[in-house]
């Protein structure tokens, strides 16, 4: 290679127009993945250049020296103490309201200028060709040149949870504006399409997740009863594939083969609609789902799934509300030490227990028929039932566990290592350490009952979470020392 071929970019910019500032972004961004596109596309026709090809990605820089207090009632949208804060930018039409608004509160909070420019870090020519359907990078070999060797590619060695991890390095002194870096984003949001078959564009502002197909069908029915009241705020739902619909009749293809987390979503305007997310069975799949759906920041994630209760008392259908979690899941050791306490949110505990009460007719002392609240045990092990009980009971009893899962602790771990406001409200499907087992013919009418409520019950969790302000929603708990200015 002889030189470097980049497109002609204006310089950084102040700007104290949230809505210009997004604008510039918007800008920026279209003109790197066209150039990207372009010579790409030249690129596979004709060979080769003696240039190498390359674009970067846009950046929002903030400085400011002022020591002045601001307003921190609010968990973000301020800086912690004086200095220069940037992060890089991907996707700037995806997140544009997000973008809007915590650069607004900057602006608001500190009197400053946000500088708007490009950054100094390459956009990868995959993540670049994934805005155009019809361009796909060849894989390596499959050309007469390296394409590394011409383009940048994903970098693994810059693409990582440091900062939400809290273990983010600043050698030029520079902090982290943002929890995610654009490389990061880029990377989760060409997962997400991969494993749920929906685009990212799809998913909306308030997530639940289920270990139980069921569900599905159930928020189907929820989602046409939606779309035939025009009063209701909802105004299309998506499957998997992509298919969307807006007549509450109208037909959705059957999916050809599901992707390994199937999602759904039924859209608001404003993004403030539901997103439902069947995450199978295990605590893996329940941290790849949140891993990469944390990059949308959603305003709350519950997850709604089928749990063993642990005490005689309990029958089969009754709801775990869970108020502590024991983790025994392993998945996020390395990232959450275990000895890190996951806090209950009363502004979710509140939301759900309420959707129970509203949903069941039930109130106060009457509600305990029907629900405990408790300590919920997330395992990696389905088959726990089958060792010595003498370990896994000692350990259950200790830890006061009234239930046990294999995702709600990794859901909620993962919430509070992402700043995602999470929850947990379960139905109880089995009692093994009380013979009654997970086997065909033993559910109850009422277990069948129960089980037609509960999503109802996390739907009506959400929409309550959604009239709440977001001050109040996230919460504080979930900040540490030296946060990010951007939620």
């Amino acid at each position: 290679m002889t030189g470097l071929h980049t497109p002609d970019a204006p310089a950084p910019e102040p700007f104290t127009d949230a809505v210009a500032a997004v604008d510039r972004l918007e800008q920026l961004y279209g003109q790197s993945v066209d150039f990207l596109c372009s010579r790409f596309a030249e690129v596979m026709t004709r060979g080769a250049p003696q240039d190498r090809i390359r674009a970067y990605y846009p950046e929002i820089r903030l400085t400011t020296a002022s020591h002045a207090q601001v307003d921190t009632r609010l968990s973000f949208g301020h800086a912690p103490a004086p200095g220069t804060y940037a992060t890089t930018v991907t996707r700037p039409d995806l997140f544009r309201n997000y973008l809007i608004q915590q650069i607004g509160l900057l602006l608001e909070n500190h009197g400053v200028p946000v500088m708007i420019g490009p950054s100094d870090t390459p956009m990868p020519v995959h993540f670049a060709v994934a805005n155009d359907a019809t361009i796909s990078v060849p894989q390596e070999g499959a050309t007469d040149f390296i394409l590394r060797d011409v383009f940048d590619v994903p970098d693994l060695n810059t693409t990582n949870d440091d900062i939400v991890n809290g273990t983010y390095a600043t050698p030029d002194g520079v902090w982290p504006l943002a929890p995610f870096t654009a490389q990061r984003v880029d990377y989760s949001l060409a997962r997400l399409a991969h494993y749920t078959a929906t685009d990212p564009e799809h998913f909306q502002n308030h997530v639940l997740f289920t270990n139980y197909q069921f569900y599905v069908s159930e928020f189907e029915g929820f989602a046409r009863a939606q779309l035939a009241d025009p009063d209701s705020g909802y105004t299309s739902f998506v499957s998997t594939g992509n298919t969307e619909i807006t007549d509450p009749d109208a037909p959705i293809p059957p999916a050809g083969k599901l992707p390994q987390m199937p999602s759904y979503h039924l859209k608001r305007p404003d993004g403030g609609g539901i997103t439902l997310v069947n995450i199978g069975v295990g605590p893996s799949n329940a941290k790849t789902a949140t891993d990469h759906i944390a990059v949308l920041r959603p305003h709350a994630w519950i997850m709604v799934g089928h749990c063993a209760g642990l005490r005689n008392t309990q029958a089969l259908g009754d709801f775990v509300l869970a108020h502590a979690y024991l983790r025994e899941d392993k998945v996020l050791d390395d990232d959450l030490p275990v000895w890190v306490p996951i806090p209950a949110l009363a502004e979710i505990q509140v939301a759900l227990q309420e959707a129970v009460a509203e949903l069941t007719q039930l109130e106060g002392y009457d509600l305990k028929r029907v629900m405990r609240t408790g300590t919920v045990a997330t395992l990696d092990n389905r088959n726990w039932e089958l060792r010595d009980q003498s370990g896994p009971v000692q350990r259950l009893s200790q830890s006061r566990a009234i239930a046990l899962d294999m995702e709600s602790g990794t859901i909620a771990a993962n919430g509070y290592r992402f700043r995602v406001p999470y929850g947990t409200l379960l139905c109880v499907s089995d009692k093994p350490l009380h013979g009654e087992l997970k086997l065909p013919g033993m559910a109850s009418d009422f277990y069948k009952t129960q089980v037609s409520r509960h999503l109802s019950i996390g739907i009506r969790a959400m929409e309550r979470l959604r009239t709440m302000p977001l001050e109040r929603l996230h919460s504080r708990k979930l900040r540490s020392f030296d946060e990010t200015p951007f939620l």
